[in-house]
């Protein structure tokens, strides 16, 4: 039926063209529309429009827009602080939610940042202290109601691994530490001048792909470092590659391996893992798994208390400093050889706890179907960890897991994490003497069962079936975070997702064009084997801007696609080709070194005796053809609104020529 009106439509288009034709064109060709050409826009208006369109896509001014000064103010004020906009409806049913969410994301995240502080190279008590003021900050300014804020543990290992590239944290922990926390300012600074800028786009040059390889990859690392807690093995590799981590396992299983400690580690591991299965399978038991690391703490450090294991030769975290974060401004180094240092590690970790941050905002912002305005959180993401590295605390992010639990719990605001915060002041000024006894064990396994979360192999296949491309930026960040380092693993990703955008732009489709049966309509004849191709005529459309970067390539394609298609007719004894039709409608902008091909196009044709018509160009690609007066080279005559009106118009003048 669809069919039959398509077609019956496809009749009618053609007898409204043929009775137009009759009364307007006394050569009885059909009608057509001219194609228009754009009013000449001032330069500056251009360039503003330009910008504009760049940086200002969303209208981030828009409130402002006809408002008193007073109220200008209390709108940019809510802008930089949107607590005080959300905070004007909060009620006590909203605080009920956010109280049960934050007690059990706090209970969740404890014993989770004591052991991403080890992965860090640092004290315990720091990963303590990254769960306290930065979400507080984050709770204020932040535009998201879902994020849990925290140290996680993708990020917690690339900070280890790349600042124990400049500094030993064993020999000069001192030094190690303020490192850590210049760091934390520079990734601050680069999150901040990301979102003032409204630069935020450029985290996405790193695909999704890139990123699901490079995140498994991470998982399997971090799982791996963890063997030196789990068996107990004093003296282990400082590299993070998997050939070097087994090598140093295997090469001490016969003297240094403790018993006490696999069968702490391993039934803990095992524990974990069935409340996380649980937690899963019945969704109204998200509790189950998010309680279930600080119940393994308590239980491990009393079995170790009791028993005095520590003397059997099970390590333990010993002592965990008591009290708020102290101020640490006087310890970031803002001068000598440190500084550049500093800064380099603290823009590579920013952008990858951005990264994660915003993929993990965007998740439930979706989900919950409300905006989030990616510039503000990245502004509050960096304002929180410059005001971290100046409180003793190390990079901090939104955490994948907390985040998740959080939503299972039903939070409502960025009060949870307020809670959380709360719990964890509560826990540093009272209960970290009772964390002496707790075994490295559990910490490793507690980490274990976090990351597992991170491979994500129903996202890999998905991946594999829809772009064979993006499956080696996937694989390409996996190994190379496996078998070589976190940095090396990032490299790969980046420069495999910059190498297919750079394919994709200098190598653009192209495709042949014909006539879908009883119908004006043009399409690949690959995707479509029913269309025609007209006698006499080649159509071909170009998907992709024509640049300096592709101009050869698609002058080169088209010429190439012509010899083809004339060798075949020649074969078959056919008609040769005496048009070539660009259909030009995906061509969203075209360049000098663009127009110069086109140029060289049509002269190739001329040689050829093949006239070259283009059909339905942009506003901003006739602008430019104009002004270079290439319609005058080819002819006004031969720009066409569509591929219809250039085939209904060509047509007849094949059959006037001899």
């Amino acid at each position: 039926m669809s069919h039959r009106v398509t077609d019956e439509l496809g009749y009618k288009e053609m007898d409204i063209v043929s009775v137009s034709s009759s009364h307007l064109n006394s050569e009885n060709l059909p009608y057509v529309h001219k194609v228009g050409v754009p009013p000449k826009q001032n330069l500056l208006k251009e360039i503003a429009g330009t910008v504009k369109e760049t940086f200002f896509a969303d209208d981030p001014l828009r409130h402002f827009k006809d408002q008193p000064r007073s109220r200008k103010f209390v709108l940019g004020f809510q802008a930089v602080f949107p607590i005080f906009e959300w905070g004007r409806h909060y009620s006590l049913s909203k605080f009920k939610g956010d109280l049960i969410a934050g007690l059990t994301i706090a209970s969740l995240c404890i014993p989770q940042d004591i052991g991403y502080a080890k992965l860090a190279n640092l004290e315990p008590q720091y990963g303590l202290y990254s769960s306290f003021v930065p979400p507080l900050v984050y709770a204020f300014m932040g535009s998201s109601r879902d994020i849990a804020i925290g140290p996680v543990a993708v990020v917690s290992l690339l900070l280890g691994s790349l600042l124990q590239n400049e500094i030993d944290s064993s020999n000069n922990p001192v030094d190690y530490r303020r490192l850590a926390f210049t760091a934390t300012f520079f990734a601050g600074i680069t999150q901040v001048t990301l979102g003032l800028f409204r630069l935020g786009f450029l985290i996405d040059f790193l695909s999704h792909a890139a990123i699901v390889g490079f995140m498994a990859g991470a998982a399997i690392t971090i799982a791996l470092q963890q063997l030196k807690g789990l068996l107990g093995i004093k003296k282990f590799t400082k590299n993070t590659d998997i050939v070097s981590v087994m090598r140093s396992v295997w090469s001490s299983v016969h003297h240094d391996w403790n018993w006490q400690t696999i069968l702490i580690g391993v039934s803990f591991l095992t524990f974990l893992l069935v409340a996380k299965y649980i937690g899963k399978k019945k969704k109204k038991l998200f509790w189950v798994p998010a309680i279930a690391p600080l119940i393994s703490v308590v239980l491990s450090t009393f079995f170790v208390y009791i028993t005095r294991a520590d003397k059997h030769g099970v390590q333990i975290v010993k002592h965990i400093r008591k009290g708020i974060n102290p101020p640490s401004v006087d310890e970031i180094f803002f001068s000598g050889e440190y500084l550049a240092k500093g800064f380099r590690i603290g823009v590579v970790a920013g952008i990858i706890a951005l990264t994660e941050a915003v993929a993990i905002g965007r998740t439930f912002a979706s989900m919950k179907d409300y905006h989030l305005d990616g510039n503000k959180e990245m502004v509050a993401l960096g304002t929180m960890n410059i005001v971290g590295s100046m409180t003793s605390c190390y990079v901090a992010t939104g955490s994948f897991s907390r985040s998740a639990v959080n939503y299972m719990a039903g939070c409502h605001t960025a009060v949870s994490n307020i809670v959380m915060s709360c719990v964890v002041l509560l826990t540093l000024e009272l209960i970290t003497p009772l964390f002496k006894y707790t075994p490295n064990a559990i910490l490793a396994s507690i980490i274990i069962s976090a990351v597992i979360a991170l491979i994500d192999i129903e996202a890999v296949t998905l991946i594999w079936k829809i772009d064979k491309f993006d499956f080696v930026a996937c694989m390409g960040a996996f190994f190379g975070v496996v078998f070589s380092s976190v940095e090396i693993g990032l490299l790969i990703a980046v420069s495999i997702s910059f190498a297919k955008i750079l394919l994709q732009v200098t190598r653009p489709r192209t495709a042949i064009l014909g006539n879908l049966p009883r119908t004006t309509v043009y399409r690949n004849i690959l995707q479509y084997p029913d269309a025609t191709k007209v006698p006499g005529i080649l159509i071909v459309r170009v998907d992709s801007a024509i640049y300096f970067s592709n101009s050869n390539y698609v002058k080169e394609r088209i010429l190439r696609w012509l010899a083809d298609e004339e060798e075949q007719l020649k074969e078959n004894s056919q008609p040769r080709i005496q048009y070539l039709i660009v259909e030009m409608s995906p061509v969203t902008d075209i360049d000098t070194s663009g127009i110069h091909a086109l140029e060289e196009l049509f002269r190739s044709l001329e040689k050829r005796d093949v006239k070259l018509v283009l059909a339905n160009p942009g506003p901003v690609v006739v602008d430019k053809l104009h002004a270079s007066k290439f319609p005058e080279m080819i002819g006004e005559d031969r720009i066409f609104l569509t591929v219809a009106d250039a085939v209904l118009t060509c047509s007849p003048k094949m059959e006037l020529e001899p």
